[in-house]
């Protein structure tokens, strides 16, 4: 944990079960990636879901959980760019369970199933990207072209090149997301 931060051990405790229950039963086309100094603010590799105009796309996310979490839901920041109606240009995540609808039983393995469905479907109610916005209610083909153009030019999993290869554990079910060591750790 950072020095000089004190976080409650409610907070800590929900994190290190939502991040065990990952472990144990990690979701499709996500991989978690903690922060060993801080457990509070951890990655993740969103992979495009097949069929969507973000599918073979590697999309690096952060989520930052304040202390009061489960009662306040914790930020969340798409890092690659992304066209998306609910995501802003720089990132920003517009989504209802994370603004309006938050309660503490939720939990992080909802967070990310939210995020997976926000690329699956995106919600017209909650737009952050005026353009994407327009586009995705007025001619969906046009948004899913720009879509998968922004997905081939921000995230054609530029981690391969780098030899970080995000996608090489997140299809395999025998391999899991989160270190089970590394999260208990922090407990």
């Amino acid at each position: 944990m950072p020095v000089g931060h004190s976080y409650s051990s409610e907070a800590i405790k929900q994190i290190v079960r939502d991040l065990y229950i990952l472990h144990l039963n990690p979701i499709e086309d996500i991989r978690v990636i903690i922060n060993e100094n801080n457990l509070f603010d951890f990655q993740l590799w969103i992979f495009g879901p097949t069929g969507t105009p973000y599918e073979n796309g590697a999309f690096r996310v952060k989520l930052s959980f304040s202390s009061e979490f489960p009662h306040i839901p914790p930020s969340c920041k798409f890092l690659t760019k992304i066209y998306h109606p609910n995501i802003s240009h720089d990132g920003e995540v517009c989504i209802n369970t994370l603004r309006y609808s938050w309660q503490p039983g939720l939990g992080i393995g909802h967070i990310l199933m939210t995020l997976r469905c926000l690329l699956i479907q995106p919600y017209p109610e909650s737009i952050m990207n005026d353009e994407a916005g327009r586009l995705f209610l007025e001619n969906y083909e046009a948004y899913a072209k720009y879509a998968r153009l922004a997905t081939e030019i921000h995230a054609n999993c530029k981690a391969q090149s780098e030899g970080k290869s995000p996608r090489k554990r997140a299809g395999d079910p025998k391999e899991k997301r989160v270190d089970k060591k590394r999260i208990l750790k922090h407990t």
